[in-house]
Order: C-alpha cells, then structure tokens, then sequence
C-alpha cells in the first residue's frame, strides 16, 4: 500500500474548510491529522465538522503545528501577508508547504522562500494548473491549432463589500487583483510558456476599505503578444479565459472554479461564423482540482516526481503584481 502524506492544517479558514481540505481528504494520498488555529476550540470544531478521525489532533497555536512530528506537510491558507514568514517556519521544522495563493504582499517578500531548505516540497497553490481543461487548452496553444496567440484575455470577478472579510483589509493583503488578478497572470504565463516584460494597469479602490475593488491590466508579453484582464471584488460574479489566435480562438468558459462534481467545456472557434455557431466545444471530465493539486503535492512529497512549479514560479507571479501596483502609481507602462 502506498504511504501516505499526513497533513497539517494551518488555520481554520473558509477556503480550506469548504474546498482544499474536503479535496484533500479525497486524495488516496493524503490523510489529515492536525488542525491549528489560535483558538483550540474552533480547530475542534472544523475537525467535527468535516468528520475527522478521533486521532486527528487538534492545536491551539500554528507554532504547536509546526513542531507536531506527526506532520509531514502543511496547508497554509493564512492571511496574505503571514504567507511567507508561516510558509517559512513549516519548511524550517521540515514539513512540505501547499501555501495558498498570492504566495506574498511583494516580489523581495517572497525571495525569502528561496531560504526553504533543500528537498522540502513547496508550491503555491494554483489548482487550476492541475485541471485537464486548462492542461488541455495548453495543449491546443502549443498544438497551432490556433495559429501565433496574439492575446489572452481574462475576466474574473465577484461581490464582497463584507467589511470583516480579509479581502477587504488592505494592510493584510486584501483587494481584487492579491485574490483573483493573480490567477490571470498565472494564466497567462502559463498559455504563453513565457515570462512578461512590462505592465500598464488601472484600478479604482473602495474609499473606505484602501482595497483595489476594480483593476484592469496590459502585460506585454514581448514579440507581438499581449494579455489583458479585468478582475473585480463589487461587480457581478463572471469568469473567462480567451486565447486569440491568427487562425482561431479557444475560451475556458469557468476556467477558475470550476464545479468539482460537473464536466466542463472549452471552445474552439475558427470565426467561420461571427455568432460561433460553428465552434467546436469539447467536453472534459468532471475534475477537483483541489484533489489533483493534492495527488501532485503529495507524489513529490513520496519522491515519485517533481511538481513542474516551485519558489521561482512564485516570485516571477509575484514581479508582475508589483509592475501593476507600480503602474498604478506612475500611471504609466512599469518594467518587470
């Protein structure tokens, strides 16, 4: 029987509660065994919750977390801005980090984890990456089905004005493009196989929360390619991922949470007609993406293959979130 990665939970946020930790336990790697929050009585409550075995203990402090030699690896979906110095102490017990995403507040930040020592496994937790339809569409770029990409478009959006909720505390990392924007850079580095070179961005901020609550960007992506995207925290809940093409045009139609349970569908559209009745639409299977991430944490954690991201892939994500706060500041086009 193949060893399992027994898990650590670092705090009891929603994200984990509703989504990676139910995924996780999915995954025939993985078993839980700890929970951590600065309130011992609530990390008892999320492990009564979600139907945790008896032997899965639970901890009043993240440090008590870290030192738990029943841990192999860490699930940190902390704040934002405790991130790194969290992601950090875990490596430094020896314990593998899944560390929710945006991985840091800045790009010199998230240099820090260059300091995880040798053979811990890290990731940033971009699930997405691991979802056929995403690898599929990767597929289809690199393919020339669609001609030279000329542009990758994205919009991601939803209404939170919740005062207490993190995404609307500025100084802990809050705001539209931390929370989504980050996925359409991810997406884009992603379609292009390729690193950005400049950004120009425009973002309209909550005048009582300091939050970004509507952005849009250009990153320029050198010899003709380009990607833009629009991401809202107080606008109606959307999400699409366009590739255009000089022969055809391919768009993930729920690219970033997509149902677990339901198939999902990517389109192929070579413009015969303006309306795309014409376009082709490949149906992928139902997928948790949550459960791939943490079937692929966990086979780099048992030595049987290295995940294809890591430390470096965080920090170039986390250059471009700067050249877009930067713009915003010059209102003009920032290197990155």
């Amino acid at each position: 029987m193949t060893k399992k990665v027994r898990w650590g939970i670092m705090s009891t946020a929603e994200i984990g509660r509703t989504q990676v930790v139910p995924a996780i336990l999915k995954s025939p790697l993985s078993e839980v065994v700890a929970v951590a929050s600065r309130d011992r009585a609530a990390a008892e409550n999320y492990i009564a919750e979600l139907g945790l075995t008896s032997a899965c203990r639970a901890h009043g402090s993240y440090d008590a977390l870290v030192a738990n030699p029943e841990v192999d690896a860490i699930y940190n979906p902390l704040p934002n801005h405790l991130h790194v110095p969290m992601t950090l102490a875990a490596a430094h017990a020896g314990k593998h980090v899944l560390c929710e995403k945006p991985i840091a507040l800045t790009a010199k930040e998230a240099e820090q984890l260059r300091h995880i020592p040798k053979g811990i496994v890290f990731y940033e937790a971009f699930m997405v990456r691991f979802h056929p339809q995403w690898l599929r569409m990767r597929e289809i770029v690199r393919s020339g089905e669609l001609g030279e990409i000329r542009a990758v478009h994205a919009t991601f959006s939803y209404f939170n004005a919740d005062p207490a909720n993190v995404r609307n505390k500025a100084d802990i990392g809050g705001g539209g493009v931390y929370d989504i924007g980050c996925y359409a850079v991810t997406a884009s580095r992603f379609l292009f196989g390729s690193e950005p070179k400049r950004v120009v961005a425009l973002l309209d901020r909550d005048p009582d929360f300091g939050t970004d609550r509507l952005a849009s960007a250009i990153i320029d992506f050198d010899q003709g390619r380009q990607m833009s995207f629009i991401c809202s925290t107080q606008a109606s809940p959307q999400q699409s991922i366009q590739v255009l093409g000089t022969k055809a045009r391919a768009e993930l139609v729920i690219p970033f949470n997509p149902p677990a349970g339901m198939p999902t569908a990517l389109v192929v559209d070579g413009g015969a007609t303006l309306d795309g009745s014409l376009a082709r639409r490949e149906i992928l299977p139902a997928t948790d993406h949550y459960t791939e991430q943490a079937n692929a944490f966990c086979r780099a954690v048992l030595g049987e293959g290295p995940l294809e991201w890591g430390v470096e892939d965080a920090i170039l994500n986390m250059r471009v979130l700067d050249a877009i706060f930067a713009s915003e500041k010059t209102q003009a086009w920032a290197e990155i």
